[in-house]
């Protein structure tokens, strides 16, 4: 039964999204000279891995002594990609911190863009919307986006716009400043596939803290604008529109049909091998 409400219909909450994280534009792409097409389920585009992506599947898990690792082989032809790929999700906790690391190999060329979805809210569980959270992410330049929220390929500097995030801002007060519905971009970091600090949230009420380190060249925030309230959680909450935040590391949404973003393909005999760092703390 819960496996069932799940499917039916859930905005990926706590989910290992893939094999390709965020939308691929009209659900196609080119490679060796071959036309893929995808499952389209999010508008004329491809989001999250398609109808059926990593986070509507079962996973092999093993204990670790500090943490969990789950498995699986996603067949050749799964949602439309090419090739047999071979993952591994790690999960890793030492104190108040978490580490997700994520490998996967595969058995011919084919796009790879892993993230995790989860949703915070540091007010706490229940509350009804994340405005009092004060927010930095650590880039110079974000990705301008199309109607149907593809980016349009260029490459934005964040100087003198909305999304100069690069000081704290507190975010109810700044989206009613700029007139903004909320965010939903890819923010781009530095090119370093070395741990960089990527993101830090502050909810001052409770002086609690997020800081998000990572090896992505990019990151996607989304402010939960698609909750709607429909879906109640644990002790009879809901999550209306801005109750949670999300923080996806993460290579450059539609990378595979844009070639000036990082490259997103993965060839036989490389490993694709990626972490990310959430702190938790008190200040």
């Amino acid at each position: 039964m819960r496996e069932t409400s799940y499917l039916q219909k859930q905005p990926y909450f706590g989910a290992v999204v893939g094999r390709v994280a965020n939308r691929i534009a009209k659900g196609t792409f080119t490679l060796d000279g071959k036309e893929y097409k995808l499952a389209i389920n999010n508008g004329p585009n491809s989001l999250h891995g398609g109808v059926r992506g990593f986070d509507k599947v079962l996973w092999t898990p093993r204990m670790l002594s500090n943490g969990v690792q789950f498995s699986r082989v996603s067949p050749d032809g799964e949602e439309g990609y090419p090739g047999e790929l071979k993952v591994w999700v790690t999960y890793m906790l030492d104190g108040g911190e978490l580490m997700i690391n994520y490998r996967a190999q595969a058995s011919r060329t084919t796009p790879v863009n892993l993230t995790n979805h989860s949703y915070f809210n540091l007010a706490g569980q229940g509350s009804p919307n994340i405005y009092d959270h004060e927010v930095i992410i650590e880039a110079d330049a974000f990705l301008p986006v199309d109607e149907t929220l593809i980016p349009t390929g260029e490459v934005a500097p964040v100087q003198g716009t909305a999304f100069d995030l690069r000081k704290p801002v507190e975010l109810g007060k700044h989206l009613q400043d700029f007139h903004l519905n909320g965010f939903d971009h890819n923010f781009c970091l530095k090119g370093s596939k070395e741990k960089h600090f990527c993101a830090w949230v502050r909810h001052a009420g409770s002086g609690r803290l997020l800081e998000v380190y990572t090896t992505q060249p990019g990151v996607q925030f989304y402010t939960g604008n698609f909750l709607d309230g429909a879906l109640k959680g644990k002790g009879g909450a809901v999550y209306p529109k801005h109750s949670g935040f999300c923080l996806e590391t993460q290579n450059w949404p539609d990378a595979v049909n844009q070639p000036h973003f990082p490259p997103v393909l993965l060839r036989p005999g490389e490993e694709y091998d990626h972490t990310t760092w959430f702190k938790f703390s008190v200040a």
